[in-house]
């Protein structure tokens, strides 16, 4: 008995279940699975039954046979088949009031339910087909909500597919079977709708079974609930359905789903919503259309100028989000022109900078930025021993003493994943804006691959999406492969992007690279000691070529900007 009425036979048979909405321990469904009062257990998705679902669940050695159904499933089909097929004396084609859903609907789908004396709904059972024959009803009690099936859903299509089965210009999906028939109603009975089988958790897999029948139409409105898993589960179905055909309704903030709305007699809305339902295109793939507004109003790319006007008039300035290679032969004046770097940021800028020096000792790094700030070689301990130990400290203050500056305290290669997640500290817990790396075939060395084309596409994969991700501006220092022949890059070579040391990765992923060209072999003290910097990249700029020339003073160690058409290397104001 339920309500006060004789319940149907096959509701007492099969609607037993004293918990449902549970996990399935065979095919991971989140909540597909009803538990009978025996301990047994019925997946909607998978359509197996469990023998002992606590032992499943916890995975105490459970046999195969033991997760096998209790009875076979053919058996049990030919069981049921004399049950499906029969009247269903005790359910009738009623309005669903309970649902606002009318009787013409209901019948249209072919949806029974049963009522107490007092006309109240007490369950509902819809009907399921295969291609040509009813393969079982779902049953919903209405009081608490419990659902049994009888008969299978395993080869059954979508609920409502048996009517619709022509294709045509438009379908819409739902979750559920009385949102199928609301959605039905609120479109004025004029297009097709059907449902999932087993709401959201099954619904990737409920649409690839139908997959044949639902391309038939043009266009496919996917409209499930407006809560987390079923808008979720919309991206993923879409993502099923051929490109282009997939449109998701979104529903009104305050509006759980189609029946809300029918129930609330929100016809025009729903409608409204159906045809602006959007058409869904994946991540990263954007209508131009839509995009005036953040076309007109980006952030603008913080810069600031280089050290150098000849390299500022070829790049306009050093950018956040951008990373920078600095290539060029051994003894050429990378780490003169790194170091020079360091410093300019640090004074003309209030941004944390991190360096990550893998060929030297954190002192060393000091010391190199202190000597730019001394114009004289503190790195040499003879000649900071001249300076006053109150000006070391003040200039030391003036350069460390703000918590701005973070150095890496090791030499040599360590462990990769290491480096990397002290690189990405610096600029996350330690929020450096800015981050000099020297250099990266240090990194390779501390890689355990043995490929090293291979390994410096990883790295530098690695080290864009760090850019990408943070917005950091990064400066890469990188080193040239050896030239054929006799005449190297220490006598002056010009270098070319196919100079770049290891695979091509280096210039494509970065957004500017930077050569550095000396004859170090030149009779002419100027230009022996002049480092030239040719522009190979410029991403932003799209400008490139011989950018400035930078004289090196031995007696200082510091860098200066000449005109080399200058016969005497005078300075660039």
């Amino acid at each position: 008995m339920l309500g006060g009425v004789t319940t149907p036979f096959f509701m007492e048979k099969y609607m037993a279940f004293v918990k449902t909405r549970l996990p399935c321990p065979k095919c991971g469904g989140k909540d597909p699975v009803g538990l009978n009062e025996d301990g047994s257990a019925y997946c909607f998705s998978c359509a197996e039954r469990i023998a002992n679902y606590d032992r499943a669940v916890s995975g105490d050695d459970i046999s195969v046979d033991e997760l096998a159904p209790v009875t076979d499933m053919k058996t049990y089909k030919n069981n049921m088949a004399t049950e499906i097929n029969a009247p269903l004396t005790n359910g009738t084609f009623i309005q669903l009031k309970d649902r606002g859903i009318s009787l013409e609907t209901a019948k249209k789908y072919g949806v029974r339910a049963t009522e107490d004396l007092q006309g109240n709904t007490l369950s509902h059972s819809y009907p399921y087909y295969t291609v040509n024959e009813i393969a079982g009803y779902k049953i919903r009690t209405v009081g608490d909500k419990l659902f049994s099936w009888m008969g299978s859903p395993k080869d059954a299509g979508l609920f409502g597919q048996q009517i619709f089965r022509d294709g045509g210009k438009y379908i819409t999906i739902t979750e559920g079977e009385c949102d199928a028939m609301a959605a039905y109603e609120l479109l004025g009975s004029k297009w097709p709708v059907v449902s999932l089988k087993n709401g959201a958790a099954g619904a990737v897999k409920d649409i690839k079974e139908s997959i044949e029948f639902l391309e038939k139409y043009e266009k496919i409105i996917i409209c499930f609930d407006n809560d987390k898993a079923g808008r979720e589960a919309a991206v993923k179905v879409a993502r099923v359905i051929s490109p282009g055909k997939a449109k998701i309704l979104s529903f009104p903030e305050e509006t759980k789903d189609a029946n809300d709305m029918l129930k609330n007699k929100r016809h025009v809305d729903f409608v409204n919503r159906w045809w602006d339902a959007k058409t869904y295109t994946p991540s990263g793939v954007l209508n131009a259309k839509e995009l005036y507004d953040k076309y007109q109003n980006r952030e603008r790319k913080e810069s600031i100028p280089y050290p150098w006007q000849g390299l500022n008039k070829k790049l306009l300035g050093l950018r956040r989000g951008e990373l920078v290679t600095l290539t060029g032969g051994t003894g050429l004046g990378k780490s003169s022109i790194t170091r020079e770097l360091e410093h300019w940021i640090i004074n003309n800028t209030e941004d944390n900078v991190g360096i990550v020096a893998l060929e030297e000792d954190y002192l060393r790094t000091l010391d190199g930025i202190m000597s730019i700030e001394a114009d004289s070689k503190l790195f040499i301990d003879s000649v900071r021993d001249e300076f006053n130990p109150t000006l070391i400290k003040q200039m030391y203050d003036k350069l460390f003493n703000n918590d701005r500056v973070w150095v890496h305290a090791h030499f040599g290669a360590t462990d990769i994943e290491e480096i990397f997640s002290k690189l990405r500290f610096m600029i996350v817990g330690c929020d450096c804006k800015w981050v000099i790396v020297d250099h990266l075939h240090m990194l390779v060395a501390a890689s355990v691959e043995g490929d090293e084309r291979r390994t410096l596409d990883s790295i530098m994969h690695r080290l864009r999406c760090i850019v990408e991700e943070t917005g950091a501006g990064m400066i890469l220092v990188s080193h040239l492969r050896r030239v054929e022949g006799n005449s190297g890059h220490e006598n002056g070579v010009s270098v070319g992007l196919n100079h770049l040391r290891g695979s091509q990765s280096i210039a494509q992923l970065s957004d500017c690279v930077i050569a550095l060209e000396r004859n170090q072999q030149a009779e002419d003290d100027i230009e022996s000691n002049t480092t030239h910097m040719r522009v190979l990249k410029s991403r932003y700029t799209g400008d490139v070529g011989m950018a400035a020339h930078l004289l090196y003073h031995n007696d200082t160690g510091r860098l200066s900007e000449i005109d080399p058409e200058d016969e005497l290397g005078e300075e660039v104001l």
